[in-house]
Formats: structure tokens, C-alpha cells, sequence
């Protein structure tokens, strides 16, 4: 099945990011792709963390989610909506990741349940500020065209440093790990590429992460390097910075082969 990791270097106007996001979903479809995944923050990387309430909307309705669903419609693509701001009441959001199917359809629903926080003296981030933490790890069955049914496990970003979330993937049969990111340029420098693979090798399973990459009109920059990761760790696309529909295929076979020769999931205690 062939799939696409969709980097964007989103900016402060909801309406050229979806406009960006919509040539991109194009892109993968003329390409063959099934599955294409948005970015953390497809829809907007503000000049301020509380910019994102703005464009919230309840679950079920509004203009990002329609999008979503009518790209996935006239596409035909399973379309993982990488985040968007979905209304959780008070003064915060979810930082929410949407599956969508061919039909339109909402057919999953993951709130990022690990929120970033980072101070090195420079830089400083803490989502707890804007985000409410999901709590719940959300797997989804995709059919391919071919029939084959892949286990595919949601997570965001900052969620790729606990890799107990993966484990629990692992251990209900995901052979799919998506990791939509906005990886910052120097936690992205230092660790991105180590803990994707670490994720695909430990659990015998495929990872596709596609990321923010390059420097954003808020003067932000995040790491990009967007990438497909297979089961014994290799990887099999990448693009460092820029816009980008970045392919790559899951091979069943490939992917049986892998844990046939190192059954470790076989040889878990926990």
C-alpha cells in the first residue's frame, strides 16, 4: 500500500495553510498514494500559542474538519488530519488528530496525550498553557484497495519520547505507527531520526511521521525531515526541509519477514 508523508511549513493564515494542505492531498493521490497524513498544526502555527482557540471547533463541525472530509471524498485517500484545535471547554483545546476514510467519514478520533514542555535558557514551550491532555490510545483498522486490513496506531508529536504508548500499539497487533510532528530544529536535531526508528524497530512495526520543516512566518523553525521509517529500522523516505509529499509503500510481506526473523514481540514479559 502505498502512503504519504505530507511536510508543510505552515503559517498564520488558516486559509493558505488548508489551501497548501489541499495541493499537497492532490499530490498524493495523482501519486497513487491510499493514505496521506497531515502535519501537527497543518491548519496554523500562530504568533502565539493562544492564536489556536480562534480556529477551535467542536467535534463533528467546522471548516477544517470539512475539509478534511471532502478532501478524503473527492480524493478517495484516507486522510489522517495531523492536528487541528478541537474545543474542549474553558480556556484550552485538544490537540486533536482526525481519520477520515474515503467516504468522508470520521472514522477515528486521538487527543494528544503527552504535552511538550521545553527550557534550554532560549527557548521555551509549554502546551499545558493553551492544550488539555488527551488520555486514551486510539487504534484504527484501514482496508487497503487490495483488501488487506492494516492495525494503525495515532499518536502526536511530543508522544514519541514514551514508548510505553507504542507498546500498548504493539501488543493489540499495530503494524502502522503515525507520529504527525512539529518537531522543533533543536530537539528535532539531537533526537528525531533516533527515536523514530527506535519506535519501528522495538515494536516490528512500519512509522510514518510527517513533520513541520523549516523556518515559519511566526519565526519559528521546526526540524522537518519528514520521513518513512520500515520494521527493522530503515529508512525508506525522508525529506529534510520544505514542502513536500513525501512516499514511500508498506510491503505485508516485509513486514511478516521482519517478525518472523526476530519474533521479539513473541518474547515480551510485559
Amino acid at each position: 500500500m502505498k502512503l504519504a508523508a505530507l511536510q508543510m511549513v505552515s503559517g498564520m493564515d488558516l486559509h493558505e495553510n488548508l489551501a497548501a494542505a489541499r495541493g499537497l492531498l492532490e499530490e498524493a493521490a495523482a501519486a497513487g498514494a491510499e493514505l496521506a497524513v497531515l502535519p501537527e498544526y497543518f491548519c496554523l502555527l500562530g504568533a502565539r500559542d493562544t492564536d489556536k482557540l480562534a480556529i477551535q471547533e467542536p467535534f463533528g463541525a467546522g471548516p477544517i474538519q470539512d475539509f478534511l472530509a471532502r478532501a478524503a471524498r473527492e480524493l478517495g485517500l484516507w486522510i489522517v488530519g495531523g492536528t487541528l484545535p478541537i474545543t474542549a471547554g474553558g480556556e484550552r483545546v485538544r490537540n486533536t488528530a482526525l481519520v477520515f476514510d474515503p467516504e468522508g467519514a470520521c472514522v477515528a478520533r486521538y487527543d494528544k496525550i503527552h504535552l511538550f514542555r521545553f527550557d534550554n535558557g532560549s527557548e521555551r514551550f509549554d502546551e499545558a498553557r493553551v492544550l488539555e491532555r488527551g488520555s486514551d490510545p486510539v487504534l484504527f483498522t484501514l482496508t487497503a484497495r487490495d483488501g488487506r486490513a492494516w492495525r494503525v496506531g495515532l499518536s502526536v508529536c511530543y508522544d514519541l519520547r514514551f514508548p510505553e504508548l507504542y507498546r500498548s500499539y504493539a501488543a493489540q497487533g499495530a503494524e502502522l505507527l503515525l507520529v504527525p510532528s512539529a518537531f522543533t530544529h533543536t530537539t528535532g536535531q539531537a533526537h528525531w531520526a533516533t527515536l523514530l526508528r527506535a519506535r519501528a524497530i522495538e515494536n516490528l512495526a512500519y512509522v510514518l511521521a510527517p513533520a513541520q520543516g523549516g523556518l515559519h512566518a511566526n519565526g519559528r523553525r521546526t526540524w522537518g525531515h519528514s520521513m518513512l521509517v520500515d520494521p527493522w529500522g530503515t529508512v525508506l523516505a525522508e525529506q529534510a526541509e520544505g514542502q513536500a509529499c513525501v512516499l514511500g509503500a508498506l510491503e505485508a510481506e516485509r513486514l511478516a519477514q521482519a517478525r518472523r526473523q526476530l519474533p521479539a514481540l513473541e518474547h515480551r514479559l510485559l
